[in-house]
């Protein structure tokens, strides 16, 4: 890898990070009902996200959506298989609960995004643009409709929001 494909996935990382924090400061201000705050980190999430897509396309990164269903799968596959259940073994020797169980809703819910991502790749031309609901407690991912419980973290349906 050559010094300026390292310095763009580099960039890559940093933005995407600096997107989620953003983000993540962007419903705090909400909580604490400071709306122009949080409209403004929200602002800079998206232009985050703007550098990072760029950086990502630059690297040669995105590729066909075969090639970025196939990645995707890969990813998430190694999440829920191998990342997670070691970071879920790490915050249960080191007595982390909360830790313990946000590591636990993620490894579950990659499975599923994994499924959904093979579900896609058998036949893309086809596959039917359809809404998604979202747990806004643990990100498990529903077609079509909000379940009346998660499957994962237990919340009701009005955890759930529509993508």
């Amino acid at each position: 890898m050559s010094k300026t494909e390292k310095d763009l996935m580099d960039a890559f990382a940093g933005e995407s990070q600096a997107n989620r924090r953003y983000l993540a400061y962007c419903q705090r201000a909400e909580d604490e009902f400071l709306h122009g705050v949080a409209k403004l980190f929200r602002a800079i999430a998206e232009a985050e996200t703007i550098h990072a897509i760029k950086h990502l396309r630059t690297a040669s990164r995105v590729k066909s959506t075969r090639e970025n269903l196939e990645d995707a799968i890969a990813g998430e596959t190694h999440e829920f298989k191998t990342m997670y259940p070691e970071m879920i073994a790490h915050a249960k020797e080191e007595g982390q609960k909360s830790a313990e169980i946000s590591f636990d809703y993620a490894n579950k819910v990659e499975a599923v995004h994994a499924q959904l991502y093979r579900k896609a790749l058998a036949d893309p031309d086809k596959f039917p643009v359809q809404d998604y609901w979202i747990c806004k407690i643990c990100g498990y991912t529903a077609e079509k409709e909000s379940p009346d419980v998660c499957p994962v973290c237990g919340a009701n349906t009005k955890a759930f929001f529509k993508v």
